[in-house]
């Protein structure tokens, strides 16, 4: 990557801009923070975000990833034990502490029953401590696959309506629910869509729920390459993104999603990584205009994820972006927030 940043900057080229935060700076101190054992700043931005529960959601799950390798979470939960968002942050990270220690470990390995609880009693914990946040929910979603034959469907869907309760459209916790239906996981592909498709059906306009279609089927794509086992290309699947269907959901995805803003409008920190999404789909596609403008709404703003499973990342951003002649500098991905 910084072969290519200095390549790039030698030759005029542009550069994609593979921040984790998206742009989002508060969140960015705020992480670094974390790391260095400083807990005060986590605890003002947190507050600052209040229920701006998209937003909230997207810096809590950078910031677990932060905390996961550090006792900063601990140290702030047993200085203030009453700080509701100590406790929901502590549960999202034993969460990725447990999912860190499963991919340690080896897919197929067996996981630590009593490892698994403990971070569903914390949850449950910060679901208590925060009673209208959607947060602790979301986390929940996302152990559930860690479950050996997964949870009884009603606990499922018990922690998805609570969630729902807090945060109808909650594009996260949605996520969650659809890889835990995944074939990669306790589900099928049929059950992965049927999921997905209703879940964008019922989307307001404007909500970025419906990209769980386009989700979907990133996660059916990398199921089937994973079972191929690097023995080349997988025989009948070379259509996989331009199919009439697969067309259809991608423009459904953008006229439902994007279509009704004005040009030129921000893209928020936490849209980045669906839009990333959304713009990969499009490429892949061959669906020159809008890749354009997605292309062009995200600027220098690019994800690993889901751009990792079909290449080397920044290459292909460049050569989408190049090959849609877009130059430098065209599409400025703005829309931070300042805090």
């Amino acid at each position: 990557m910084a072969a290519l940043r200095r390549r790039s900057a030698r030759q005029g080229r542009f550069t994609p801009d593979f921040d984790p935060d998206s742009g989002d700076r508060a969140l960015t101190e705020a992480r670094h923070d974390m790391v260095i054992g400083r807990w005060q700043g986590v605890r003002d931005l947190l507050r600052a975000t209040g229920d701006d529960w998209s937003l909230r959601t997207h810096r809590l799950r950078l910031l677990s990833h932060a905390a996961a390798g550090s006792s900063t979470v601990e140290v702030w939960w047993a200085a203030e034990p009453g700080n509701p968002d100590a406790a929901v942050l502590r549960a999202a990270t034993e969460v990725v502490r447990v999912f860190d220690a499963a991919i340690a470990a080896g897919r197929g390995s067996t996981i630590d029953r009593g490892r698994v609880d403990a971070s569903v009693d914390a949850c449950l914990t910060a679901a208590d401590a925060a009673p209208a946040d959607p947060m602790p929910w979301v986390s929940l979603l996302s152990v559930a696959r860690l479950y050996e034959g997964g949870v009884p469907r009603r606990r499922l869907r018990h922690w998805f309506d609570e969630l729902r309760r807090r945060d109808p459209y909650n594009t996260e916790g949605h996520t969650q629910v659809l890889r835990y239906w995944s074939a990669r996981w306790h589900g099928t592909h049929g059950a992965m869509y049927d999921f997905a498709r209703d879940a964008a059906g019922v989307a307001p306009p404007g909500s970025p729920l419906p990209i769980l279609v386009q989700i979907a089927r990133v996660e059916e794509y990398r199921y089937v390459v994973d079972g191929a086992l690097g023995r080349g290309p997988v025989r009948g699947f070379d259509q996989h993104w331009k199919h009439e269907l697969a067309v259809t959901e991608l423009r459904r995805t953008h006229a439902r999603w994007i279509g009704g803003r004005e040009p030129g409008s921000p893209v928020r920190p936490e849209e980045v990584a669906e839009l990333n999404y959304l713009a990969h789909a499009a490429c892949h596609a061959g669906e020159a205009a809008l890749a354009r403008e997605l292309l062009g709404m995200l600027g220098t703003r690019a994800a690993w994820v889901p751009w990792v499973y079909t290449g080397e990342p920044a290459e292909q951003f460049v050569r989408f972006r190049e090959g849609l002649g877009l130059v430098p500098g065209a599409g400025t991905g703005t829309g931070a927030r300042p805090e």
